[in-house]
Formats: structure tokens, sequence, C-alpha cells
């Protein structure tokens, strides 16, 4: 008796890849951001009515890497993946990408009064943080959790350590750094090894056709570091359009506002 086969993806999206050299699991290649998955933002990132058909229609593509963070749409659009992956009962095949740093708790109607705790990289920021991604994701473990920028101020032996305890715990799989000078996160990966803790294995970033700043040391660091790169912005944050997507958004009322570079403007028509 031969062993059963895997069915073929219906699309060659569902061809997924290992993550990196330092992390073993499997992802589409397109990561789907979560920034616009909610309306508290919609001024910014546009109306998004049908946020169940959107994951629905990614992941029947075979899409199972999806990112967010603790603060995108004031915190819902945690809620809206985590109610979505239990409703339909996938949260093992999806691979979940959050983030913490950011002071969170700043929005909302009522926020409270002493907030230089939740915000930063801190052992503290970090614990309140992953505390409640937990319960807005509806889940007891969080695939990659990144570092979402550098604060300038937490020392890279407190960050680590308070990380390390998040994977021993299970809570954290994976590690990895958003928008962080390439020597911070090599000295951060050469104490984790150093003191056998989890290293990053992943780092995002900002970068596009008009934006390539990541190439002069970044990615060369990623490369050294065996780290996978998830980009961010990837197409200008919506801004590399055309002349005529750019006339069509300015006539749409329900389309996001966002001043125009002139790097993004050159960009957008060199691309037509």
């Amino acid at each position: 008796m031969g062993f059963q086969t895997t069915p073929k993806p219906k699309t060659p999206l569902g061809l997924h890849r290992i993550l990196s050299p330092a992390a073993g699991v499997k992802v589409l290649p397109i990561c789907l951001g979560g920034i616009s998955i909610g309306h508290e933002w919609k001024f910014y990132t546009g109306k998004n009515e049908e946020t169940f058909k959107l994951l629905d229609t990614f992941y029947d593509i075979g899409g199972n890497f999806i990112d967010t963070a603790n603060l995108y749409n004031n915190q819902e659009s945690e809620k809206l993946i985590g109610q979505w992956m239990e409703e339909r009962d996938v949260r093992d095949q999806i691979v979940i990408a959050t983030k913490y740093s950011a002071g969170y708790h700043a929005f909302g109607d009522s926020p409270e009064p002493l907030q230089s705790n939740f915000t930063g990289n801190c052992a503290k920021s970090m614990h309140i943080s992953v505390r409640d991604r937990l319960k807005k994701l509806r889940t007891d473990y969080i695939d990659i959790l990144h570092v979402h920028w550098w604060d300038y101020a937490t020392p890279v032996e407190e960050m680590m350590r308070g990380l390390q305890v998040l994977v021993v715990q299970g809570k954290v799989l994976y590690l990895g750094i958003s928008s962080t000078p390439a020597w911070i996160v090599v000295k951060a990966n050469a104490y984790a090894r150093q003191h056998g803790r989890t290293p990053f294995c992943v780092y995002q970033g900002n970068w596009n056709a008009a934006l390539r700043d990541m190439e002069g040391d970044v990615i060369p660091m990623c490369e050294d570091q065996d780290m996978a790169i998830v980009s961010w912005g990837s197409l200008g944050t919506g801004l590399l359009l055309t002349t005529r997507q750019r006339k069509e958004r300015e006539a749409d009322s329900d389309a996001p506002k966002s001043q125009i570079s002139e790097v993004a403007l050159k960009t957008g028509e060199a691309l037509e």
C-alpha cells in the first residue's frame, strides 16, 4: 500500500516556501498585510467592509502568511483576524506575524493616564503586548513576533532575554525585527547565539521601487545573518500609481487620502 499523496494546490501560490535558512516554517511567498483590516483607520487605508471575504479568498488560493501589529486599526485588525481563524477553524494552518513596540494603549475612548511602559522594546512593554495579542488573536501562540522598531533606549540584552522567555514558554515560535538599523540586528543576533538564545530569522522593512535604502546595508546583513526579508510598502503604500490611477483615486471619495511625494510621482510615471 502506497502513501497518500498530498493534493495539488489550486494555484501556484499554494506552493509554500521555507521562510529562511534560520527558520523551517513554510509560508506563501506573498504575505498579506493586515494594516487595512478593520474600519478604524479607513480615512488612511480605505474602506474594507468585507474582511472575511478578503481572508477567505487569500486562504482559498493557498495563502497562509498574515502580518499584523498591536496597533493596526486600533487593534481591530488582530481582533478580526483572530475571529476569522476561530470561526473557520484554520488557526494551525496560518502563520501569523504580529508586532510589539508601538503604544497601542494610547488609542481608544479612555486611554490610561500613564502610558510610558506601553511602548518601546522593554520587557514590560513586551509582556503586556504579547498578553494582549494572544487574547485579540484568539490563540495560545504567535508564529512570528516582530520588534516593530528600535526604541534607542532598551538594552539589547534585556530585549533578547525577554524574547527568549516567550519562546521557552511556547507563546512565540520565531522572532523577527522591523525598521531597525542593521548594526543593532547583528548585535542582537550575536548576543543570542553566544548565550544560547533565539536569534532573529526575519527582517521587515520598507522596500519598493521608489525607496531602496534597504539595499545599502540591511539586505547584505540579512544575507549574512540567514534572515528572510518581508517588505512592507511594496507598492509604496498604494502611492506608486500611473497617471490614470492617480486621477481615479482623486475622484473617488472613498479612496484613502495621502500626500504623494515627487519621488513616488516620478516612479509611477516610469512604471507606466
